[in-house]
């Protein structure tokens, strides 16, 4: 069979039938390229890396379920250099192209696993999410993800980023197909009572495209769901804190490449590690401090009305060439915190649809999914 052309969707295809109208046994999946898979070599996206990587000897432990199951890895997916980007930009690879339109970007980190999914290359698409790198591409690309609670899933055989931060999740084009990939990443995620919300405590983010805005509204209003206004005062400084365990810890797990290899690093990683070096220890221990009380914080609020819905994005997808350098401010605080964490998609007055991000206590998991299939359901036929 007929190896498929070169992509900027994979790094390396497994499967040499990645036609979308084929029906074979077994769930598609692309895996993300920071992901181990037995016998092939793992880039995370870099030259720097790809240079001295030998094929991994063992999938990834988050692989053992689906594995099992007789899914197809049908290709290790491109993704922004080390994980460490918000756009899904790759000057090593290429970019993928957003299939909603492609002079935007395709949303970071865990881009190709993104576009493939929303191609129709791949069922699911499994990558890590430390900063919103699976809730980015999401919400650009249309689709739904699932970034379950920290630690639920095991990181083994996965190349990390920030250890404090690092989870590993799922994208689909469905709730459907996401919580049928739940249970294969782990059957916890899906296990207990499947009880959506009928009220969600509504986040308000200063900086918000206002239609965005609008579009979440007009979604919970469509499903039946009720809005309770609330605030989180410690949303900023949990932001910041969460920006600097990413930076100050992708240094140190980041150290050889940085130090001997930078000239094979893109200019949009050279800046992060170089803004990375002005973090002190220090700063690093303050910011892994705070996260006791900002979980806290949010369990408080949890605790009253279960389920927190807020934007996954505040800003539609830039345009490749204009895009910020700055992480989505909608997600680092979430990975701070450690909770579980859903986008979906939601209409948009016939634009670019809007990403609703979800948030619920540790091991709600069932909650967001549920919920989300009620959004999904009550939005599918508005335009």
């Amino acid at each position: 069979m007929t190896a498929p052309a070169p992509s900027t969707t994979w790094i390396t295809p497994l499967d040499a039938d990645l036609d979308p109208l084929a029906t074979p046994d077994g769930i598609r999946v692309a895996v993300k390229d920071c992901i181990d898979v037995a016998g092939v070599v793992t880039t995370a996206g870099s030259a720097a890396v790809a240079q001295a990587a030998l094929p991994a000897v063992a999938d990834a432990a988050c692989l053992a379920g689906f594995r099992q199951a007789g899914a197809r890895l049908v290709g290790k997916a491109n993704l922004h250099e080390l994980c460490f980007g918000a756009t899904g930009v790759n000057p090593h690879y290429g970019t993928p192209v957003n299939p909603l339109d492609d002079r935007r970007i395709p949303g970071g980190s865990s881009s190709g696993s993104a576009v493939a999914v929303a191609n129709g290359e791949a069922d699911l698409g499994i990558g890590t999410d430390t900063a919103g790198s699976l809730r980015n591409p999401a919400a650009y690309c249309g689709l739904v993800s699932l970034k379950p609670t920290f630690g639920l899933v095991p990181v083994e055989g996965t190349r990390p980023l920030a250890p404090t931060l690092d989870t590993i999740g799922l994208l689909a084009r469905d709730v459907a197909t996401l919580a049928a990939g739940a249970t294969l990443l782990d059957e916890r995620l899906v296990d207990g009572a499947l009880e959506p919300s009928t009220a969600v405590g509504r986040l308000r983010l200063p900086g918000t495209d206002p239609t965005i805005d609008a579009a979440i509204d007009s979604a919970l209003i469509e499903s039946g769901i009720d809005m309770i206004e609330i605030e989180l005062p410690g949303w900023d400084a949990a932001g910041a804190a969460a920006v600097t365990v990413l930076f100050g810890e992708a240094l140190i797990v980041n150290d050889d490449l940085w130090r001997h290899h930078h000239h094979l690093l893109g200019d949009d990683l050279v800046e992060r590690f170089t803004y990375a070096q002005s973090i002190s220890p220090a700063e690093l221990g303050e910011a892994r401090a705070l996260r006791l009380l900002w979980r806290q914080e949010l369990a408080d609020v949890l605790g009253q009305v279960g389920v927190i819905a807020l934007p996954t994005a505040l800003s539609y997808p830039s345009r490749i060439g204009e895009h910020a350098v700055a992480p989505n401010a909608a997600c680092p605080p979430v990975n701070l915190a450690g909770i579980p964490a859903m986008s979906v998609p939601v209409p948009s007055g016939g634009l670019l649809p809007a990403g609703l991000q979800l948030l619920a206590a540790d091991h709600h998991e069932p909650r967001l999914l549920a919920t989300a299939a009620v959004i999904e359901a009550a939005n599918a036929s508005v335009p």
